[in-house]
């Protein structure tokens, strides 16, 4: 079985897409140990307390510095004990400490065709601001686990959304959401669940694959 954390910052819809495969049997194999956030108001606790799953407010506003917090933060995690750290719309940077203990146990969903519009200052609604900015016709999002760089970490898997001429930005978002992250981030928790995927030479490689 595994046993994972997720960790949300908003509304948590990725974390609504995962809780509903799992109803479905779509997501197998796997237990959420607990949803945590960086911010009391985030929608995502609600969820989390309506599905009975322990809700964990870890926010940098508790703490005297960002050091602190994250000595905090990487502890909590190394309380829980989870087999894989699961980003969905995390918008708190993981501590070296952190990525270090749970190598290859942390996977981001970010909302872009890595590595296209990613790095430092890209997330939430800017990245699809700065796709529409770009005039881009595709798009995207994309499965990876977290390492030490910003969005560098080994790709999992993609998915492409076409741009239309009629967009905004949180038209974008919404598409991009429902025709590729809330696919791609269950689909991958099931592979990891299940052993379809694992981490050589800073490489995906599927073991489903021959």
């Amino acid at each position: 079985m595994l046993k994972i954390v997720v960790c949300v910052s908003g509304g948590g819809t990725n974390l609504q897409a995962i809780l509903d495969a799992m109803e479905a049997g779509a997501i197998t194999n796997t237990e959420i140990l607990a949803v945590v956030s960086n911010n009391a108001k985030a929608k995502a606790l609600e969820r989390a307390k309506r599905r009975k799953i322990p809700g964990i407010l870890m926010s940098p506003k508790q703490y005297p510095d960002r050091e602190a917090y994250n000595e905090a933060f990487t502890e909590k995690m190394c309380e829980l004990a989870p087999d894989l750290i699961v980003l969905a719309g995390f918008l708190v940077r993981i501590p070296p400490r952190m990525v270090e203990k749970f190598s290859n146990r942390i996977v981001n969903i970010h909302p872009s065709l890595i590595p296209s519009f990613c790095g430092v200052g890209y997330y939430g609604l800017k990245v699809h601001e700065k796709v529409l900015e770009r005039g881009v016709k595709v798009t995207g999002a994309t499965v990876h686990f977290v390492n030490e760089g910003m969005d560098e970490g080994p790709i999992i898997a993609q998915k492409a959304v076409e741009v239309e001429d009629q967009d905004t930005p949180e038209i974008l978002q919404r598409r991009v959401m429902e025709q590729a992250e809330w696919l791609l981030l269950p689909k991958a928790i099931d592979d990891i669940a299940n052993g379809r995927i694992q981490v050589k030479d800073n490489k995906v490689v599927r073991t489903d694959v021959r």
